[in-house]
């Protein structure tokens, strides 16, 4: 069951630590690493920030993918 999990979270990846990592020209493991120690220092609270960017940049590419140009109505 755990195997399953990890498989599923290593292929569906939400992204956003490779996002933030090449919108400021970082590698995306120091990134990763940042999120891990925070969230265990601050009692989670980066998570909530990290599960609300996912859906932000999954409802971002969502609308841009459905509307390509301006005229597209």
């Amino acid at each position: 069951m755990l195997q399953k999990i990890l498989v599923y979270f290593e292929k569906q990846s939400f992204g956003v630590c490779t996002y933030i990592g090449e919108r400021f020209a970082m590698s995306t493991s120091k990134i990763r690493l940042f999120f891990i120690y925070t969230s265990v220092l601050s009692v989670g609270f980066p998570i909530i920030f990290y599960f609300f960017a996912a859906f932000v940049l999954g409802f971002k590419n969502y609308v841009k993918r459905i509307r390509t140009t301006i005229w597209d109505f």
